[in-house]
């Protein structure tokens, strides 16, 4: 049996599953494997290095300033969230990013990406700390219209949840059969259709397939969580989502609001730790583990 951990994105929404997962990590917990997208990637990357309370930390400490993200960066660079100094500079600098623990944490750790030349969807294992991952994980989190298409080899990629925003069918077709799956929207949610699609096909004009996957995310991410609804029905997964919306943008500069999002995850995190363990640790129990 292995044991998965499931982190969609959702921006700055993420800084809610931070909370839960740093309770995570303070209460010993230990998944053979972690799947990230977007947010998920970018702050999770975190648990395998052992290091919780690091994104909340460096969020707040650069939420206002201009290196790190906002209008100035995205006019300059191309990219809202700063290509170089968020995933260059700040986890070697300011933050640093534990790279040896990394390396030595056994838990598999793969993050996803869209290819913009196909629409698909690329499942990226990162082993090693070095300057390809930090790219790898920066690609996953690069959404469309805020970031420029990002380069890895000969790939083109861009927001990993464009493609597989919840990769909990791709984390079982590898193995994981038991799998806890964060998600930053409440239940009774639904995706509606991109408002800023022809903004949307104006940027990505020579990237066709990648308009088409846009086009059709709202249908994509929707089929996706009725796929988690019947396996948390199941028993196969434990689903932990807000109980509300989450009270923060996909961007925000407001450290106090950031804070705020984060203690709310952690409040989660906590009343979910025991259930958590017990999951993880029973194969045989099936429908047992709702939500709170």
């Amino acid at each position: 049996m292995k044991k998965g951990l499931v982190l969609e994105g959702g921006a700055m929404r993420g800084l809610w599953t931070a909370g839960v997962t740093d309770v995570m990590m303070e209460a010993g917990i230990e998944p053979d494997g972690l799947i990230g997208v977007s947010a998920g990637a970018a702050f999770g990357c975190n648990y395998k290095s052992r290091q919780a309370g690091r994104a909340i930390r460096y969020n707040t400490r650069f939420a206002r300033d201009s290196r790190y993200s906002g209008w100035q960066s995205l006019l300059k660079t191309g990219d809202y969230f700063n290509a170089a100094f968020g995933y260059h500079v700040v986890p070697k600098q300011y933050d640093v990013f534990d790279d040896d623990a990394f390396e030595e944490n056994p838990m598999e750790f793969i993050v996803v990406c869209t290819d913009v030349e196909t629409g698909k969807p690329v499942y990226q294992p990162l082993k090693e700390a070095n300057y390809e991952t930090y790219e790898w994980i920066r690609a996953s989190a690069s959404m469309p219209l805020a970031s420029k298409v990002v380069k890895i080899g000969r790939r083109l990629l861009l927001d990993g949840g464009v493609s597989d925003s919840i990769p909990l069918a791709y984390f079982e077709s590898i193995g994981y059969s038991r799998n806890v799956v964060i998600l930053t929207q409440p239940k009774g949610y639904r995706k509606e259709h991109n408002r800023l699609m022809p903004l949307m096909r104006v940027a990505l004009r020579k990237y066709p397939q990648m308009v088409a996957a846009m086009d059709q995310r709202h249908l994509m991410y929707n089929r996706q969580l009725d796929f988690v609804a019947q396996a948390e029905e199941e028993g196969r997964c434990l689903v932990i989502r807000p109980e509300g919306k989450i009270p923060i943008g996909h961007t925000s500069h407001d450290a106090t609001r950031m804070r705020l999002v984060y203690d709310m995850g952690r409040s989660v995190g906590e009343r979910y730790v025991e259930r958590i363990k017990q999951f993880y640790a029973n194969d045989s129990t099936r429908g047992s583990e709702k939500k709170m």
